[in-house]
């Protein structure tokens, strides 16, 4: 790959990964409720998972994916539900890892899994391996997306659940917090409609 498209493929991928998605949203607010050491865990099953997908989308399933309408609609009926499902999950959290909504932080391999129905990972996953993969040396140029993808990935996405432990001092007001909860849950909720429409 060449060091111009190299360093073209590191700015989309740390433009997509930190710019605000489901994800994000996810993180801000598991750092809000659980902390930076209970949100590891979630933080490295995003970066694993959305490094794996890059690799099955790029070698393969994402033609699938475009070329039959099915498949498409299947999952962006199963990303709507489920994200809606963990909005409402949010939305209805208590106090910092308490309550009605969620009890801990999403496991390692939920995130990783996760991934499969974010509908912002798959337009990014589509997209990278649509522009920056290379016929002539496909293989590699899949691997080298993947790799650049999770090196970058990974600290984009800390830097949401760091700001989120940056909040948790203003938010211990039990008020703030079910607000700041409430919102999160809106915008991921959201997050949807693009993906959708």
């Amino acid at each position: 790959m060449k060091p111009e498209t190299l360093l073209a493929l590191s700015i989309f991928a740390f433009a997509t990964s930190v710019t605000p998605g489901p994800n994000n949203m996810m993180l801000l607010a598991s750092g809000v409720n659980f902390g930076i050491r209970r949100t590891i865990p979630h933080m490295l099953g995003i970066a694993a998972g959305f490094t794996a997908m890059l690799l099955v989308v790029g070698l393969g399933l994402g033609a699938v994916v475009t070329a039959v309408p099915a498949v498409l609609i299947v999952l962006k009926v199963a990303s709507a539900a489920y994200m809606l499902w963990l909005a409402w999950r949010l939305a209805t959290s208590g106090s910092f890892g308490a309550g009605a909504g969620p009890a801990r932080p999403m496991r390692f391999i939920e995130a990783a899994g996760f991934q499969w129905i974010n509908p912002k990972a798959w337009a990014m996953a589509l997209t990278a391996t649509s522009v920056y993969t290379q016929p002539d040396a496909f293989f590699l140029s899949v691997v080298i997306v993947a790799l650049v993808f999770g090196a970058i990935n990974l600290p984009s996405v800390g830097i949401w659940a760091a700001f989120g432990v940056g909040l948790r001092g203003f938010l211990a007001v039990p008020a703030r917090l079910r607000a700041f909860n409430v919102a999160m849950a809106v915008l991921l909720a959201l997050s949807v409609v693009p993906f959708v429409l």
